[in-house]
């Protein structure tokens, strides 16, 4: 991690949603964590995504409590990451290859890309 730093690269660790293991991954140097979200995009719509929401949300917090910038990825898309995003705080950067990917096999990247964009954008929209 000091090496990578040292060339001016910022370091993030692919994490589980554990709230204390946020703060060890601050402790070992990572300038970020991504959480894994296979587990969330396996209950989206399922009786058991907001308990999964929740365990993000609060190892969301908790990395941003230990001085983490939070990244999210694995099996996001355009079905979940809305909800996603809406509920798990101070998320920087989504990476969503495989299923952007797909998409852009049957859309094309332009029209994937603003499908994306706009998932983000809705995030950002309360409803009253």
């Amino acid at each position: 991690i000091r090496e990578c730093q040292a060339l001016g690269v910022q370091v993030s660790l692919f994490m589980d949603p554990l709230p204390a293991a946020m703060a060890l991954a601050r402790a070992v140097g990572a300038d970020r964590v991504e959480l894994y979200t296979e587990p969330y995009a396996a209950a989206w719509g399922q009786p058991g995504q907001d308990e999964q929401l929740r365990r993000y949300a609060a190892a969301a917090r908790a990395a941003r409590d230990a001085g983490l910038g939070v990244n999210a990825g694995h099996d996001l898309s355009r079905d979940n990451l809305t909800d996603f995003l809406r509920a798990v705080p101070d998320v920087a950067e989504v990476s969503i290859g495989h299923a952007l990917i797909g998409d852009a096999l049957e859309l094309g990247y332009t029209e994937t890309v603003k499908g994306y964009l706009a998932c983000t954008d809705a995030a950002r929209v309360r409803a009253p």
